[in-house]
């Protein structure tokens, strides 16, 4: 049963569809050449392998999880940014805010959106306070949010930043937590919390209903062992086969 009470059903499963069809490029199968195409370092692997008691398939695998996790995180930004197209007085401009909220007094919310609350070091820091700034400035009656999906803790605190070595702060620009901001824009402090418990029957239903594709198989450990019965020979000569000495294995 489908209970959000601030965004259709319909429009929930289509942005979830979106969200997993903007894994595409990640879906197709990686074979030995897509795997190594930025020369994988099998000396790093042979470290991992050891010291984390894990066999060579195990991390080839963890190495392409990892390739594709590096793509997939657009996709996450896509998810938590796109679905307040969907719900009441939000917007998602095509560019500059990330999201803009209307209050029924018709104050805006000018939002910023982070996946992470560490992703953002002071000097983006500093350029995204001075857009605020210059936003409140042109609006005064406004406010501006940095809202971040995986906040410390849940907060809606001030956001002080250092611009140009001097503490700024300004109660009309705050740091907020993805639940609080569900909670501002729907009037449920429950709202991100329902979601989530949501989001994975969702998923599991298009997946079942074939509306969206999942991973290939892939051929890395098939090709490697092709080229070598011991995985680490062929790791070494994906990389190494023109290095001296290595001609010999």
């Amino acid at each position: 049963m489908f209970e959000l009470d601030f965004i259709s059903e319909e429009n929930f499963e289509h942005h979830v569809a979106q969200t997993i069809r903007s894994y595409n490029s990640t879906l197709g199968t990686i074979n030995l050449q897509s795997f190594n195409s930025n020369v994988i370092d099998p000396i790093k692997l042979l470290f991992d392998k050891s010291v984390y008691r894990k066999g060579f398939e195990e991390i080839v695998e963890l190495e392409i999880y990892r390739q594709r996790d590096k793509s997939n995180t657009n996709a996450i930004g896509y998810f938590h940014q796109n679905i307040f197209k969907y719900i009441a007085n939000c917007e998602v401009p095509p560019h500059g805010w990330d999201v803009i909220f209307t209050k029924p007094n018709n104050q805006k919310v000018y939002v910023e959106m982070k996946n992470k609350h560490n992703t953002m070091n002071s000097s983006s820091s500093q350029k995204t306070y001075i857009q605020m700034q210059n936003q409140i400035m042109q609006t005064p009656n406004d406010k501006c949010y940095l809202v971040e999906a995986i906040a410390p803790i849940s907060r809606d605190i001030i956001w002080g930043c250092s611009v140009n070595g001097r503490r700024v702060e300004d109660s009309r620009i705050r740091r907020v937590s993805m639940d609080k901001f569900y909670g501002i824009v729907t009037g449920s402090s429950t709202a991100f919390y329902r979601m989530c418990l949501q989001l994975p029957k969702t998923i599991e239903k298009l997946i079942s209903m074939n509306a969206v594709i999942t991973a290939k198989e892939d051929t890395v450990l098939f090709e490697l062992r092709e080229q070598n019965p011991d995985t680490l020979k062929a790791l070494y000569l994906l990389a190494f086969k023109t290095y001296e000495g290595f001609n010999q294995i």
